[in-house]
């Protein structure tokens, strides 16, 4: 699947409701964009103590390393993730969000495959990530280990916290 294209595969399987919507590389300061990201970073204040907050503000998106992508069904944005390349062989899962109206209807389910499947063809051997350990990040937490991720120590630049949960499976 190209980095442009309707989710095939694994990637249409998890869109129950939308197996219409578009995964792509698109630019992070697009106004919806933006405004999703604010309530990303407005939840992730709300839940975890400012040191614990390690989702990364627009400037950082838009970063050389990161690619952002987002779903999206008749051009309304249902979600969004991105993919931070740590090494040429290792990386990182940043900011995966999904719209509040777009919940359980596999759009989450359905980036992490796209993620998953880029990180596998960019050559990457292994993807990690950093969530919250409070309940409110459960949900999260739930899909990463379906996916076959596991828990692991901190990576990159992370200290060790309680209140992350830091995650990752070899690809």
């Amino acid at each position: 699947m190209s980095e442009h294209e309707a989710p095939t595969g694994q990637g249409a399987m998890y869109l129950r409701r939308v197996p219409e919507a578009v995964i792509a590389i698109e630019d992070p300061y697009a106004q919806d964009v933006r405004e999703l990201l604010a309530g990303h970073l407005a939840y992730a204040r709300a839940e975890s103590p400012p040191e614990a907050v390690h989702a990364l503000e627009l400037e950082d998106l838009a970063e050389r390393s990161v690619t952002f992508f987002t779903c999206r069904l008749d051009g309304r944005l249902l979600g969004v993730a991105a993919l931070r390349e740590l090494d040429p062989h290792h990386a990182e899962i940043k900011s995966m969000h999904t719209a509040l109206p777009a919940r359980g209807r596999g759009v989450a389910r359905a980036m992490l495959a796209h993620l998953i499947h880029t990180a596998r063809a960019r050559g990457h051997e292994r993807l990690s990530l950093e969530t919250g350990s409070q309940e409110a990040f459960a949900p999260a937490r739930a899909l990463y280990i379906r996916a076959g991720f596991e828990p692991c120590d901190p990576f990159g630049s992370y200290a060790p916290s309680e209140h992350s949960v830091f995650m990752t499976r070899a690809l």
